[in-house]
């Protein structure tokens, strides 16, 4: 009988199994196109790629579940919403920056303040570029 869960590396001592989905060479694939983790992209880009997907997709949820989805300004209370949530997780991604990282000489490293700092501007404008457009689609599309 063939085993699919055993100890991570063979060593049961590590706290993690290693399952058909984790360990997959399709999971490792696809994890390692996310942004956070591709090579040679600066950090700016990341955060322009995570932006834009998380502005284009917040927008649905409030235009179609917030409270005036029944109204003609659904729509732009939707838009307003997501430009309100985007400053609130900015503001977050710069405080998690501010108390996790230190000054380094390294550069284009997620992990360093100077990188963490490009990785939130590029998600502001990233976002706000995302929402906008998908405001336009919906506003146009309707």
């Amino acid at each position: 009988m063939t085993q699919y869960v055993n100890p991570y590396n063979d060593d049961p001592c590590v706290g993690n199994l290693a399952t058909p989905v984790n360990t997959s060479t399709f999971s490792k694939g696809l994890l390692s196109n996310l942004p956070a983790y591709r090579k040679n992209l600066s950090c700016i880009l990341r955060g322009l790629e995570v932006g834009m997907a998380h502005g284009y997709f917040l927008i649905g949820p409030f235009y179609k579940l917030g409270p005036l989805r029944n109204t003609d300004t659904a729509l732009l209370a939707g838009f307003l919403s997501t430009i309100g949530l985007i400053i609130i997780l900015t503001i977050g991604l710069t405080i998690y920056g501010k108390v996790s990282f230190e000054a380094s000489e390294l550069k284009n490293t997620l992990e360093t303040e100077d990188g963490w700092k490009q990785f939130t501007s590029g998600f502001l404008i990233g976002s706000l570029g995302g929402c906008g457009f998908a405001y336009l689609l919906l506003a146009n599309a309707v």
